[in-house]
């Protein structure tokens, strides 16, 4: 190690970093998993904004056109929470918080991964109940929310639950 790396702390994982460098490896990474998700939610939500305009729209029952309220309202509740931590990155830039921000924006992003599988239930509950007009929409779509639970929350926190334990 050089001298001027003495003020270089060894991390759990073996990383050589200053507590500033691993904020900016954090927020780092944070940025690029914002950008995939940022990027779903605006152009399923640009869609939700079209769909009122449709001609059919009128002809929506009033349970599907309340799930589609939810759905829009849910959409925007996403992007908000998915762009807040540039936001918040945007106005603390300089104010030497970064450390701060990446930890409430990580959890933001916990909170806009939660919303976006709200808006995916509901989105797709409503595109399944106009597609099949019967129960099986609620069917498929408990099978999908499944499907992203798994993907998104049980396999991730099984591995660092396993890393943890020391089971690898």
């Amino acid at each position: 190690m050089a001298e001027d790396d003495d003020d270089r702390g060894v991390d759990e994982w073996g990383r050589h970093e200053t507590p500033d460098e691993r904020a900016d490896r954090r927020w780092g990474d944070l940025l690029q998993e914002l950008r995939v998700a940022q990027t779903g939610v605006q152009i399923l939500f640009g869609f939700l904004l079209t769909v009122v305009f449709q001609q059919r729209f009128t002809q929506l029952s009033d349970t599907d056109r309340h799930i589609y309220v939810v759905t829009v309202f849910l959409g925007a509740a996403t992007t908000g929470a998915l762009v807040g931590p540039v936001a918040m990155h945007r106005i603390l830039t300089g104010r030497r918080l970064k450390s701060q921000t990446v930890t409430v924006a990580s959890r933001l992003t916990v909170l806009g991964l939660l919303l976006l599988l709200c808006t995916m239930t509901s989105s797709m509950l409503l595109v399944l109940r106009l597609a099949m007009r019967d129960s099986g929409a609620v069917w498929l779509v408990a099978v999908i929310v499944a499907w992203f639970v798994l993907c998104w929350f049980v396999l991730p926190l099984w591995t660092r639950y396993r890393s943890a334990s020391g089971d690898r």
